[in-house]
């Protein structure tokens, strides 16, 4: 069994940085695959980003244009989410997720989730 918590939301103005954090327990989750994914009102959830259980395999959303990193620290079981450049339509509920599933996974496909943190940008 995995829980998972985010943290890290909150308001910005665009171009500020937030890095977002997903604290984990639970003993397999060092072989997880995590993903971050984002939800705004009216719209589908999306996927941000992915990293394998060993940080070597990563995926990022076309959409992100190099401005988030995501990074884990299994020493610390919580996987980052870095996000620079911020705009008013990264606004959303973020949430990490984790299975063992491959980096390019969809939502449907992530067996664990955290209760999200909202992220709200500003013009």
């Amino acid at each position: 069994q995995v829980q998972l918590v985010e943290s890290g939301g909150g308001l910005v103005q665009t171009g500020d940085s937030l890095r977002l954090s997903c604290a984990a327990s639970g003993r397999t989750f060092n072989w997880y695959t995590v993903g971050w994914f984002r939800q705004a009102p009216g719209k589908e959830r999306e996927s941000v980003a992915a990293v394998g259980w060993n940080g070597a395999f990563i995926h990022y959303a076309d959409f992100l244009r190099g401005r988030f990193t995501i990074s884990r620290d299994n020493g610390n079981k919580t996987v980052y989410l870095q996000m620079n450049s911020l705009k008013p339509e990264d606004t959303a509920v973020y949430y990490c997720a984790a299975g063992r599933v491959d980096i390019r996974a969809g939502a449907d496909e992530y067996d664990y989730w955290g209760q999200g943190t909202q992220v709200t940008v500003s013009s």
